[in-house]
């Protein structure tokens, strides 16, 4: 079997353990930077193995990739410690805060051949996919406006992951990387950033974006936000109808209309209830085949996405 070990203990991680066997896969350890925690997770998952130091489990553990499930602001060091003992990794999203940390990682990852990818799993959801396919075969005609708006209000707390920057906290991070990403997927380029503006919480992180881009001659915008619960959901208006698909970051739903306002198709995703089955298949795929990254997640999407964060983050000092 494939052999997963977790590097972080918290919530998410609950939810890889869960997908990876559904995808029969092995989940071999956990590490923690606390030992207790590491092994109470271990125990509640009947995890064989569990370590206090990340550097340990990659020294001991015969894996075939580790899954980095810890906050943005060590997704870099621990990335760069999984390419240092040339095993695969897997890195929850946003994977870096910056373009220099991106740029650094990657280039490792070529320097040790050695297999490395964004958790963007929303570009693997069957929803998603379908209306991408939607798309390529010309079923609304030539994309006029894409608009994606992701956002909620997050707990008042300036310690929690949302708000504190000593976790790598701010919209852009957490939700933000979502909607340029999959704005990026359904238009099959790397859309130009034309404008970025971005508000300041009083923490120092950003709480909401509005961010316009150009991809040909579709105009796209993207809507983020900490401090209020919006109407999520991703629409592509083109000559001749609609995609749109609720809450694009979790889909499991996408609706295709025409210029009538009439439901054309209407697709749903009636596979596994917990979609990071997805994109470990997709791990699985790359890892046996001998990749570096995946063509679906790519090296150069999540570079992209870094410069963008640099550009939200310069608009909010």
């Amino acid at each position: 079997m494939f052999r997963f070990a977790i590097l972080g203990a918290g919530k998410i991680a609950v939810k890889f353990v869960e997908a990876a066997r559904l995808a029969e896969c092995e989940v071999v350890a956990v590490a923690s930077r606390s030992m207790e925690r590491a092994q109470t997770f271990a125990d509640a998952h009947k995890i064989a193995h569990a370590y206090g130091s990340y550097e340990a489990l990659l020294e001991n553990e015969d894996i075939d990739c580790a899954y980095i499930a810890t906050v943005p602001s060590s997704h870099f060091a621990l990335s760069m410690l999984c390419m240092e003992h040339k095993v695969p990794a897997l890195c929850e999203k946003a994977m870096f805060r910056n373009l220099h940390e991106a740029e650094a990682a990657f280039a490792r990852s070529r320097e040790q051949n050695t297999f490395l990818m964004e958790a963007l799993w929303s570009k693997f959801l069957p929803a998603n996919i379908a209306a991408r396919r939607w798309l390529d075969e010309g079923r609304i005609g030539k994309p006029v406006f894409t608009d994606v708006t992701i956002g909620f209000r997050a707990p008042d707390d300036d310690e929690n992951r949302y708000f504190n920057p000593k976790l790598g906290g701010g919209a852009a991070l957490d939700i933000t990387v979502y909607a340029y990403e999959i704005a990026a997927f359904m238009m099959g380029m790397r859309p130009e950033i034309t404008d970025v503006q971005a508000v300041r919480y009083h923490t120092g992180v950003d709480a909401s974006e509005l961010i316009s881009m150009r991809a040909g001659d579709c105009l796209c915008t993207l809507r983020t936000s900490f401090v209020s619960n919006v109407n999520e959901g991703l629409c592509i208006v083109g000559e001749g109808g609609r995609i749109v698909v609720p809450h694009p970051h979790y889909a499991n739903e996408a609706f295709l209309y025409g210029n009538d306002g009439k439901l054309i198709e209407y697709f749903v995703d009636e596979g596994p209830k917990n979609g990071f089955i997805y994109e470990i298949q997709e791990v699985v795929r790359c890892v046996y085949d001998g990749r570096i990254e995946s063509e679906i997640q790519s090296h150069e999407d999540t570079l992209e996405c870094a410069r963008l964060f640099d550009r939200i983050h310069a608009a909010v000092k």
